[in-house]
C-alpha cells in the first residue's frame, strides 16, 4: 500500500512517497522538494509571495500524489506555521484548492519523529549522540542513543529567524556574529545544561545544511543513508562561505543557490554548537522528520 507524507517546513515542503514492499520494509518511490519560504517577510506572519508559492508547491504535490493514486496522505506544519498569525487562513486555503488537510506539531513531538527518522538512517550503539536538525523557524536538539532519548528540545532558533534578526551585511559582519552568538547563549542555556550531564558521542545533523556540507566534504559514504564528516573539516568550510559575499557564496560549487542566502547563519549555528561539544565526527542522516512521520503510521 502506497502511503505520503508532505513536511510543511519554514524553508522547505518535502513531499516523500513510498510503497510497502510485503516484508515489513518501505520502498521510496518518489521525492521532491521545493523552497517556498514561508518566513522570508516575517516569522510571525507568512507574507503574499509565500503564501501564493506554498499554495503552487502543494498543487505540484496534489498532482504527484494522483499520479502515483496515493490516497493515504499526512502533511504536517511545524515552526512557521505554529507561529504565523494566518497560518489558519493559509492551511484552509491549502485544504480548499488541494483538500490536503494539514496538521500543525508541537516542538516535542518533532524532536520525537526526528529522533525516529535518525534512527532509521544510522546505527546507533548505546553511546549518546547530538541530534540537531536545522529549520528555518526553529532548532531541534536531541541526546539520544540507541533505545533512550535523554534530552529533547526545539529553540525558536531557525535560520529564516537569525537571518531576519542579525545578518544585515554581506558579507556578514563580525559585530553581526558576535550578536548571533550571544542571542544563542541566552537562547540555547538550557542545551548547556543538557551537554555538561551527558557525554556525546558524535554530533548528528539532520538534513538541510547539513546535506550542503556531506556535498562538499564528502566522496564516499560508508552506507546510502547517512555519511561521516570529520569535525576538523568544518572549520575551512565555515570560513570560506561565511568571509564571502552573497554574490560569491552564489558561485562556489556545489552550494545550492537555494540555500546560499541562509547558509551563512546555519554555519554560525554549526560552529556555536561544535564549541560546547568535543567531537571528532558529524554524522549526516539521509532520514530526519518526514521518515520518522512515516516509521510512526
Amino acid at each position: 500500500m502506497k502511503k505520503a507524507v508532505i513536511d510543511l517546513g519554514t524553508n522547505t515542503f518535502h513531499l516523500l512517497i513510498v510503497e510497502g514492499n510485503g516484508n515489513g520494509r518501505l520502498e521510496e518511490i518518489y521525492r521532491k522538494r521545493i523552497f517556498v519560504q514561508l518566513a522570508e517577510e516575517s516569522i510571525t506572519r507568512i507574507g503574499a509571495g509565500a503564501f501564493e508559492r506554498g499554495l503552487t508547491a502543494l498543487r505540484e504535490y496534489r498532482e504527484a500524489l494522483d499520479k502515483h493514486e496515493v490516497t493515504n496522505v499526512r502533511a504536517f506544519g511545524t515552526a512557521a506555521l505554529r507561529r504565523a498569525e494566518n497560518s489558519v487562513e493559509f492551511r484552509a486555503a491549502i485544504k480548499k484548492e488541494t483538500g490536503i488537510e494539514v496538521e500543525v506539531i508541537g516542538g516535542d513531538e518533532e524532536a520525537k519523529l526526528i529522533t525516529e527518522g535518525v534512527r532509521l538512517a544510522i546505527p546507533m550503539d548505546e553511546k549518546p549522540v547530538l541530534i540537531m536538525d536545522i529549520g528555518g523557524g526553529s532548532v531541534e536538539f536531541i541526546i539520544a542513543n540507541n533505545e533512550d532519548v535523554f534530552w529533547a528540545q526545539s529553540f525558536p532558533v531557525g535560520v529564516a529567524v537569525l537571518f531576519n534578526d542579525f545578518h544585515k551585511n554581506e558579507p556578514i559582519s563580525p559585530k553581526e556574529i558576535a550578536n548571533v552568538r550571544q542571542f544563542l547563549d541566552k537562547k540555547l542555556a538550557s542545551l548547556k545544561t543538557a551537554l555538561r550531564a551527558h557525554h556525546v558521542d558524535a554530533l548528528v545533523g539532520a538534513s538541510g545544511t547539513f546535506d550542503v556540507l556531506e556535498a562538499m566534504l564528502v566522496d564516499m559514504k560508508p552506507h546510502p543513508l547517512h555519511a561521516i564528516l570529520q569535525a576538523k573539516d568544518f572549520y575551512p568550510i565555515y570560513e570560506k562561505i561565511v568571509s564571502a559575499g552573497l554574490d560569491e557564496r552564489l558561485k562556489i560549487n556545489k552550494l545550492p543557490a537555494q540555500r546560499a542566502q541562509l547558509i551563512v547563519v546555519a554555519l554560525v549555528l554549526i560552529h556555536y554548537v561544535l564549541d560546547l561539544i568535543e567531537v571528532e565526527k558529524i554524522i549526516v542522516s539521509m532520514y530526519a522528520m518526514k521518515e520518522g512521520m512515516l516509521a510512526e503510521r
